[in-house]
């Protein structure tokens, strides 16, 4: 039975692809982008989230934890993630929520009788359901049970990329997914590998390749201060989008600050912490910038 790990279902999404959808985020990431807003999807298995605020400090994971992995400092408890095996038991006892374990091992069948719910809505709205991530190329098997089944239920598909991928293996995908979700980082090599940690040049290679068998693409830009939001990039993104064969449009995504407190649940460390999300009026500029390369562009996705 094919299964794999997942770190969150949303259903009602408008922001992930056409009309109402359910979105699938399935974990493990290969690009590192410092801007990451989902910090918990980018390890393959599951992680231990703490939520110091909402610890009272009552002892009760002290007390069942088998590794020991846990202490209580000015009240507050701890866990050594080195020692901690991830098996759940001090979640099960705290009530406050201050503990959870991001991802969770799920069959085909779990996650569709999850999307099945709501294809009422699919159906009225023009909707279906979004793979996303993380980076849901990297689940190959689990993704392709997932895209086979929709198609046997008649859901439409998308699918939510960096494409940093194999040709292989978005050859398969490809076969089975309605959209795109294309998200594209930056123009120049360098500056790639510096905010994500991995060359664009298989993303562009990958893109364009399906652009050129005339499947439905949404590029999706987030758009960073200081890090992708100057003229020479937008003007570069401009010129590749405008020649591909085959696009639908260009959403832009302005970055905002909602995921930051997740990298400290996380103990991890967020490395862009003074960046701010840009003004209306440098959107409103980078729009017209795009459109004047003929492009159809909207914000948010």
């Amino acid at each position: 039975m094919v299964g794999g790990v997942i770190f969150d279902v949303k259903r009602f999404s408008i922001h992930d692809g056409p009309g109402i959808r359910t979105t699938v985020f399935l974990k493990g990431c290969p690009l590192n982008c410092r801007w990451c807003h989902n910090p918990e999807g980018q390890a393959p298995g599951p992680e231990l989230v703490l939520r110091a605020g909402r610890c009272i400090g009552c002892g009760a994971c002290l007390e069942v934890c088998p590794q020991g992995a846990i202490s209580l400092d000015s009240g507050v408890a701890r866990t050594d993630r080195e020692r901690c095996d991830l098996c759940g038991a001090c979640v099960e006892v705290c009530y406050t929520g201050a503990r959870e374990v991001a991802g969770r091992e799920m069959t085909v069948q779990q996650v569709v009788a999850e999307i099945e719910r709501d294809i009422p809505f699919y159906d009225q709205s023009g909707g279906g359901v979004t793979f996303s991530g993380g980076e849901p190329l990297l689940q190959q098997d689990f993704l392709l049970a997932l895209l086979q089944a929709c198609r046997e239920r008649g859901i439409r598909t998308g699918v939510d990329t960096c494409g940093y991928a194999p040709w292989e293996t978005l050859d398969r995908v490809r076969r089975l997914t309605d959209l795109f979700l294309w998200d594209l980082k930056l123009m120049d090599d360098a500056r790639h590998r510096e905010y994500t940690g991995v060359s664009n040049r298989l993303i562009l290679e990958n893109v364009r390749a399906l652009s050129e068998r005339g499947h439905a693409i949404f590029l999706r830009l987030p758009i960073i201060p200081g890090v992708n939001d100057d003229d020479g990039n937008i003007r570069q993104t401009g010129a590749f989008a405008a020649a591909l064969p085959h696009l639908a449009r260009v959403d832009l995504l302005p970055y905002h600050p909602t995921g930051v407190g997740k990298y400290e649940r996380l103990d991890q460390v967020y490395r862009l912490p003074d960046t701010r999300p840009p003004s209306d009026g440098r959107i409103e500029e980078i729009v017209d910038m795009l459109r004047g390369f003929g492009l159809q562009v909207k914000i948010g996705g």
